[in-house]
């Protein structure tokens, strides 16, 4: 079956079938689906159809997300649909894009509709719409969550591939985790925020849902881009994305500080998750979760409601009735807040941020249940504000923060119920993050999303630069998993490949500290063929990175066995006399595994 973002793009572009054909299965699917609570609003099918047909004009390798159908949150603009936020008084008919609804298209994209959400993107649960409960696509009984319910449902029961959420306090994580797909929560300001309706507008962030992570990449490589109309916006392209980073260290909290209220499947499925990143060759350190705690905290009892409060108090004094009780009451307490209690928050908040950031010098990322248990609907409209603060036990601290985070599928358990972990690093680390989840969804084997389609083999990733990346070729300290390769990686390198050089070189040991070695080009056939690493970096970084290099190294040509001419590592001569001459172990890691043993 062809379900996934990458399937689709590539039957259109080798014309198994037409972005047409396909737009007009995703229409087919959500009338056979019945649920009429996913979606606010649709598109016209004949106008999407047509916009499909006028992509044959064209270049279809071009368009990263050539004739893909994407459903949008309705507090999303979409040209020429009404953008409601949850509440018809509210709405409004936008004549212009959304910024990252405009990059989509421009990247091949069909917008299909617009889905339910809670009322002003208020809420974990997805039952606070006058649209509609949207049914959990895997278990009816449970809450969709939210408050990007429709947009999670929509891609876990497969009537699209694609959906845009938002993610204030855990909006585009926790439906993913309750629908078994993966919720990507990009870095603040990394995705545009101009035509959305904002929740917290200093935390708010567009965020993606899709079945594989590479998708969710594949989405976010074409948003991210500064916007000279969003004040938030920052410039953060996507860094491409790696292999699995050996040793990479993962943070989990110490003994006893996670909460589970009781739920022991999930607290199970837990232990499970981190022992699968083991096994896939992560390290686990333990951290101190109880800062984070406190910061989660501070989002609804501190002053940031006021911000929700902002954005709908013409509405509140006109037409309370028109805004949802539940979100009602939350808003309200915006009003409250005074200026010298903003500000303590704000002191308090910067101290906070201190804590997290000497907790990430120590691990690469933390991961973290998604949700620390889950609830039928029937339990949430009986106890809707305990409950859903219980969905954010993990989620609210993380905007607060300024950090990134990728929520995966990680179990299905013996109820049906699934269970999803979230990866969570420093904003800047979205590449990190989406090269570490997808190594891990890919090796659960779960379904994707509730269809029980199976999760697609991992793509290969590129092993050619992408962009302006220049190629670098490393043989010694650089090396992955080595005393200075955080150089390369703080600047967003990637490995591309493990080669050997071409047989004209000559490799020392120098006397320096840490200990490197020296590669020298000698005349051609007359040396050894040297292990290497080829790396990529941004030619910004690329410059960066050279200029750092110390004597007696410095950056050259290297000629590989394969023929190819690469920048890398070479020493001066001079540098060579009275060093070892180590040529013969082929390699640094070679020298130091024998000087180990």
């Amino acid at each position: 079956m062809i379900e996934t973002v990458a399937e689709i793009v590539a039957a259109h572009r080798q014309e198994l079938t037409s972005p047409a054909a396909t737009v007009a299965r995703s229409f087919a699917r959500i009338r056979a689906h019945g649920d009429p609570a996913i979606f606010i609003s649709l598109r016209d099918e004949q106008e999407a159809i047509a916009e499909a047909e006028r992509l044959g004009d064209k270049d279809a390798a071009s368009l990263p997300l050539y004739g893909v159908p994407v459903a949008v949150k309705d507090n999303i603009d979409v040209a020429g649909m009404p953008t409601t936020a949850g509440c018809p008084a509210f709405a409004y008919t936008p004549a212009r894009d959304a910024t990252a609804v405009a990059r989509l298209r421009a990247a091949g994209a069909i917008i299909i509709g617009k889905t339910n959400l809670d009322q002003f993107a208020t809420g974990l649960v997805g039952v606070r719409s006058p649209y509609g409960i949207p049914k959990n696509a895997v278990r009816s009984d449970l809450v969709p969550g939210g408050s990007s319910s429709g947009s999670a449902v929509a891609v876990a029961a497969g009537l699209v591939p694609l959906s845009l959420g938002t993610d204030t306090a855990g909006s585009g994580r926790v439906p993913a985790m309750l629908n078994n797909i993966v919720g990507l929560k990009p870095s603040l300001g990394m995705i545009s925020t101009t035509g959305l309706v904002p929740a917290c507008r200093t935390l708010d962030c567009i965020s993606l849902f899709s079945l594989i992570v590479d998708d969710a990449a594949t989405a976010l490589g074409v948003m991210a881009a500064p916007d000279p109309l969003d004040p938030f916006s920052r410039d953060r392209p996507l860094q491409a994305l790696a292999p699995f980073p050996s040793g990479v260290r993962l943070g989990v909290p110490r003994a006893g500080q996670l909460i589970f209220f009781g739920d022991k499947a999930a607290e199970a499925a837990y232990g499970e998750a981190t022992a699968r990143f083991a096994k896939l060759g992560a390290d686990l350190v333990e951290f101190d979760l109880e800062p984070f705690y406190e910061t989660a905290r501070l989002l609804y009892e501190g002053p940031w409601v006021a911000e929700r409060y902002l954005v709908i108090r013409d509405l509140l004094a006109s037409d309370p009735d028109a805004i949802h009780p539940v979100t009602r009451e939350i808003t309200i307490a915006g009003a409250r807040p005074s200026a010298a209690d903003t500000f303590a928050a704000l002191y308090r908040l910067q101290t906070l941020r201190k804590v997290a950031a000497r907790t990430f010098a120590e691990i690469d990322a933390m991961v973290l249940p998604t949700a620390p248990t889950t609830y039928t609907t029937a339990e949430v409209l009986a106890n809707p504000v305990e409950l859903n603060s219980r969905l954010g036990t993990y989620t609210n601290f993380v905007n607060l923060l300024d950090l990134c985070g990728l929520a995966l599928p990680a179990a299905m358990r013996n109820d049906g119920i699934p269970f999803g972990v979230t990866l969570l690093a420093p904003a800047g680390h979205d590449a990190k993050l989406a090269s570490i989840g997808r190594a891990f969804h890919a090796d659960t084997r779960l379904p994707a999303g509730a269809n029980a389609v199976p999760l697609p083999p991992l793509a290969p990733l590129s092993s050619a630069p992408l962009g302006d990346e220049i190629m670098i070729a490393v043989v010694g300290a650089h090396l992955s998993g080595m005393a200075l390769n955080n150089e390369l990686t703080s600047l967003g390198g990637r490995l591309l490949e493990t080669t050997k050089t071409a047989p004209d070189y000559r490799l020392y040991a120098l006397a320096t500290v840490p200990p490197k070695p020296g590669m020298l080009r000698i005349e051609p056939g007359e040396g050894v063929s040297v292990d290497v690493e080829l790396w990529a970096l941004s030619a910004a970084s690329f410059g960066r990175f050279v200029a750092a290099v110390p004597e007696p190294l410095s950056i050259g040509t290297i000629r590989l066995a394969d023929q190819r001419n690469v920048k890398g590592f070479i020493v001066e001569s001079a540098a060579t006399h009275g060093a070892r001459d180590i040529s013969s172990f082929g390699g640094w890691r070679a020298y130091l595994a024998q000087s180990a043993a």
